[in-house]
């Protein structure tokens, strides 16, 4: 297979998992990256400004906002969805002008109702695009009423504990209505994605050497961490998460994925609708056993309505932190492995919240987002049937 050939492949698995045009997909190294190019192209179109987004994330969902140079403006979320919630979002005279705002489908939690007054209040400032991270469920995407997409830009991860088992790559979908609602941004997006360089050979080999370090490094211990530390230090081994990356910043400049990586994409995406199905089980389970105590748990709305969704982790939120650790370790004592997805807040926290433009303000301004931050356990969907039910005797014991 030609790296041509496997480009073209992996946007066609894209376009018909989604209903959408393989011209419109641009597979990238990490989705990060498809963001820096997204957020640079509104900057060189259209110049300074901001881009309305949440702290109940991870950094590498803000890093592209900073390197790009805009400016990440951090809204209040809704506990019901975990994206922002639009009745926060108003621009007032002396504000930065609006240049993105982030949709952000929270652990795979899509509300097309919610999605729909964002995307209402997002038209409201002049030139703002709606830019939809869609890193915890790749391939689904927030739909209107006639079922088109809605975003203007929609960002597709297949990197380390998302959806798919690849641990690397991504793509950004670009709107093809962009060419007559913003058409300055269309051509600079465009022109950037298509022409992001391959990665050189020692990622090339890195990436196809990361399960196996990963397994080993496991096996080893403490031991492991060390040597973990060690390889990432002389380039051996690339880790989710870089220290560059928890001080405002990012690894490498933007590229495409190698075609290894873009061949395992394709695989994983034909066995996709196994994966999802698979998780909805798992969250049915949680939703049955876990519904009678949803306002104790602190479970939101768009997690326990409609038909169960593929979700990347199930989320409670404890009324401390204190209580969140007990749970977590209840859950993991009965073998599903719990996570504090995003505790920290900009998880797994930064180095420098002044890079990031977080401070008391802030803080002050965002009560709903501190405490769901403060209690937040994530509960693993991937797992047997068997194990989802003893998860859930573990949470129900804890309570």
């Amino acid at each position: 297979m030609t790296e041509a050939t496997s480009t073209e492949r992996l946007r066609e698995a894209l376009a018909n998992r989604t209903g959408t045009s393989p011209r419109d997909w641009y597979p990238v190294f990490k989705a990060r990256y498809g963001m820096l190019e997204t957020f640079s192209a509104l900057r060189k179109a259209h110049g300074s400004g901001v881009v309305r987004t949440q702290l109940f994330t991870c950094c590498t969902a803000v890093d592209p906002i900073i390197v790009a140079g805009l400016k990440p403006r951090y809204e209040e979320i809704d506990p019901r969805t975990l994206s922002i919630d639009a009745s926060t979002l108003r621009e007032s005279r002396g504000d930065a002008p609006t240049r993105a705002v982030m949709l952000q489908h929270t652990f795979g939690i899509i509300d097309n109702a919610a999605d729909l007054h964002l995307a209402e209040a997002t038209r409201k400032l002049p030139g703002a695009l709606l830019v939809e991270d869609c890193a915890h469920c790749v391939a689904r995407m927030s739909r209107a009423d006639d079922g088109s997409p809605r975003a203007d830009v929609s960002v597709h991860s297949f990197g380390v504990e998302k959806i798919l088992p690849t641990r690397f790559g991504g793509a950004i979908w670009v709107n093809p209505r962009l060419t007559e609602t913003d058409p300055a941004v269309d051509t600079e997006l465009r022109g950037r994605l298509e022409a992001l360089p391959r990665p050189d050979r020692r990622l090339d080999a890195i990436t196809r050497a990361y399960i196996n370090e990963n397994r080993v490094f496991s096996r080893l211990g403490s031991l492991g961490g060390n040597m973990r530390r060690g390889f990432t230090g002389i380039g051996l081994y690339e880790p989710p998460i870089a220290d560059v990356e928890r001080a405002g910043g990012l690894a490498y400049a933007s590229m495409k994925p190698t075609e290894w990586i873009e061949r395992k994409a394709t695989e994983a995406i034909s066995a996709l609708s196994s994966n999802e199905n698979g998780r909805r089980h798992v969250v049915a389970i949680y939703r049955e056993r876990l519904g009678d105590v949803a306002d104790r748990l602190g479970i939101p709305a768009g997690a326990m309505t409609g038909r169960p969704q593929p979700l990347l982790r199930f989320p409670l939120f404890m009324d401390t932190t204190e209580r969140a650790e007990q749970v977590l370790g209840a859950v993991r004592e009965a073998g599903g492995y719990a996570e504090r997805w995003y505790r920290p807040e900009l998880f797994p926290g930064v180095t420098d919240p002044a890079r990031y433009g977080v401070d008391g303000d802030v803080h002050a301004r965002l009560e709903t987002t501190g405490r769901l931050v403060a209690g937040a356990v994530c509960l693993p969907t991937e797992l047997s049937e068997r194990t989802a039910h003893a998860v859930a005797d573990a949470v129900l014991r804890s309570l």
